[in-house]
């Protein structure tokens, strides 16, 4: 994807402030001055506290890809290390994962980070991947208290948000370490690789400025953290979270289809600013989009625009054209028995859906409007094949009586039922199902 919104080494702070990215940064004329003198060299780090990146990282993954962009030098930190213990929440105490499903998911998320940084040598800036295991695995306990413990004075550590919002219940001394390990990572990487900006989302600020006062002490050095804001939709809620629970990187968690409808049912009210954090339309593009959502909520511009960026972004160009022609076709608009299979099925998952059993018989087409939820009643069934509003594979149905054959079957081993013009339901044979 081409990113038209690319700026220069210092634009690009104006650029994330024009986009709302900036919650809390740390000297930001000091910034500007860094980055006017020549490439920086910038990291975010993420911790493979589970098998896939979500949407809240994807935000920070971004951050770091303008920054590429902008001529800095990026570097991607997984957290082998800091995902063994996990950094404090303030609800209650994690649960430490096993070993080897934490280096799993270290190579899960490592794969994930890299698609969205550019590794090509011939780059003035290429990126670079690290793994914080790699320089805590040896890491002497002694040395550890002594070079680091000592610059970590408690009554500041206790002052920390989320460490003042866990001490009635309780806080174990692993967690409360936690921040000593992520400063520990700056430290190692502005040794190593010069890096001198560290960034994240504002419930990291503890964090990061904690690594900019450890580089402060230890080496007299520089460093900054820029952090961005949290992302909540207008009613409060936390943005990235459905009824069905987190919005995933990873396909196997949650599917193209539901990625790309997640995006695309983004209330009015938020979609302009997740165009913004989300996308790489430049200026008068959003401007565009801005009176469209204003003037036109209706056509959803807005929406259609950032459900394929981020979907294309994550997903790739050829699974955005495959859930949009599903999209398309599940109204009425389009070939169904041309989509893939896969993606068809994913999509029906998505919305309510008969499963078949191996074996089980066809039920008719009214059952099947009643089994899906479409209709409440067999009558019910009956009156909207009378009426013309029954479907199947966008077929009008003239028989509720009618049993769909092998040959209805689309493929994945699906059906598609729809009533009206707007209500669709699946139904998933067997191979489909499984």
């Amino acid at each position: 994807m081409t990113e038209s919104g690319t700026v220069s080494r210092t634009q690009v702070l104006d650029d994330l402030a024009d986009r709302g990215l900036i919650a809390h940064t740390t000297d930001p004329d000091a910034l500007r001055a860094a980055m006017a003198a020549g490439p920086i060299t910038s990291y975010v780090g993420f911790d493979p506290t589970a098998p896939s990146l979500h949407m809240g990282n994807l935000l920070q993954l971004l951050t770091l890809r303008r920054l590429q962009l902008a001529g800095h030098n990026p570097i991607g930190l997984v957290g082998g290390a800091t995902g063994l213990i996990g950094d404090p929440k303030e609800t209650s105490e994690r649960v430490l994962n096993p070993k080897d499903v934490v280096q799993q998911w270290v190579e899960r998320v490592r794969s994930q980070v890299e698609r969205f940084l550019d590794f090509d040598e011939s780059l003035p800036n290429p990126a670079r991947m690290v793994n914080n295991y790699d320089w805590t695995k040896d890491l002497n306990t002694l040395d550890f208290l002594r070079d680091i413990g000592k610059h970590f004075p408690v009554n500041r550590m206790l002052g920390r948000e989320v460490v003042k919002a866990r001490l009635e219940q309780g806080i174990s001394y692993t967690e409360f370490s936690y921040v000593l390990l992520q400063s520990l990572d700056y430290l190692e990487l502005y040794r190593r690789h010069g890096c001198t900006l560290q960034t994240g989302g504002s419930d990291q600020w503890g964090n990061l400025t904690a690594g900019v006062e450890l580089i402060r002490r230890t080496e007299g050095g520089k460093a900054h953290a820029l952090a961005t804001p949290l992302v909540t939709k207008a009613d409060g809620t936390k943005f990235g979270k459905t009824e069905s629970g987190t919005v995933w990187l990873d396909r196997e968690l949650t599917t193209p289809y539901a990625f790309y409808q997640f995006w695309f049912n983004t209330d009015d009210r938020d979609v302009m600013q997740l165009v913004r954090y989300y996308t790489f339309r430049t200026a008068d593009e959003i401007a565009v989009l801005d009176v469209a959502t204003a003037e036109r909520p209706h056509a959803r511009e807005a929406q259609r625009v950032l459900a394929e960026d981020v979907t294309t972004l994550v997903h790739g160009a050829e699974e955005t054209r495959r859930v949009q022609e599903a999209s398309k076709a599940l109204f009425g608009q389009g070939e169904l028995s041309a989509l893939d299979g896969a993606t068809l099925v994913a999509a029906l998952r998505e919305a309510p859906h008969v499963e078949l059993a191996a074996g089980e018989p066809m039920p008719a087409y009214g059952d099947l409007l009643v089994k899906s939820g479409l209709v409440a009643s067999k009558s019910a069934a009956r009156r909207t094949v009378a009426e013309g509003g029954g479907y199947l594979n966008n077929a009008k149905v003239s028989d509720p009586e009618y049993v769909p054959t092998a040959d209805d079957l689309l493929p994945g081993g699906a059906l598609v039922l729809r009533r009206g013009k707007r209500s669709f339901a699946g139904v998933l044979a067997a191979s489909a199902a499984g």
